[in-house]
């Protein structure tokens, strides 16, 4: 696979999509995707389509891993700064790592929970050849957030609960966004923008979207 060429038409098809942040496209431009998805479904990694990583779980839509990480990047406290990087992140639910490694090239620190273990263990050997000092890997439930690397930046989440857990806003620091899928009545998922102020918490409904249930403990 000539992967750079291909990846880069997938960048492409991003930025006529409406992803305009260029730190986003250059993220994605940079980190492999093929690399995070078993060899049999390399050939569709530049497509813009969720794939099964194992234990009933997917590596999110191209499409999806740059809408939410642009609207991190839209939070109040970086609108005067359109070339800034954001300080610490949360990422809830690892996966295979991919979005982990997407964050590290936007942000100057990342924390990544998994809960189930061969996930953890999967993204730690994706994320390896990649020499990323920046990203730190946790097994751990991630509705408890991480409280020592906080307070946080940014947090984002891979998965959907009927509502956030108020850890995650005690972690989020003043000036700090939350992105992350939360249950909107009987309709399924939306995604969700959580803003901390000095005023309080601000909160936006966005577009319905589709991630697998948020659940506690480890697995």
């Amino acid at each position: 696979m000539a992967s750079d060429a291909v990846r880069a038409r997938m960048v492409q098809r991003l930025a006529a999509q409406g992803i305009a942040d260029e730190r986003v496209l250059r993220a994605l431009a940079a980190v492999p995707r093929h690399a995070f998805v078993d060899g049999a479904l390399a050939a569709q990694a530049y497509e813009d389509t969720s794939l099964p990583i194992g234990l009933a779980q997917t590596i999110s839509k191209p499409s999806v891993v740059a809408r939410m990480i642009e609207l991190l990047l839209a939070a109040p406290a970086l609108a005067d700064q359109p070339q800034a990087r954001l300080g610490r992140v949360l990422e809830i639910g690892t996966g295979c790592g991919y979005q982990a490694a997407v964050l590290a090239q936007v942000a100057r620190e990342v924390y990544s929970i998994e809960r189930l273990r061969g996930l953890h263990e999967k993204a730690r050997t994706n994320l390896r050849p990649l020499r990323l000092p920046t990203v730190h890997l946790l097994l751990g439930d991630g509705m408890q957030g991480y409280a020592v690397g906080g307070p946080y930046a940014g947090i984002i989440s891979a998965a959907g609960g009927a509502e956030l857990p108020a850890t995650w806003l005690d972690q989020l620091a003043v000036g700090g966004r939350i992105v992350a899928p939360v249950q909107s009545g009987n309709t399924g998922q939306a995604l969700v923008i959580i803003d901390k102020t000095n005023r309080g918490i601000e909160r936006r409904l966005l577009e319905a979207v589709n991630f697998v249930p948020l659940k506690s403990g480890i697995a």
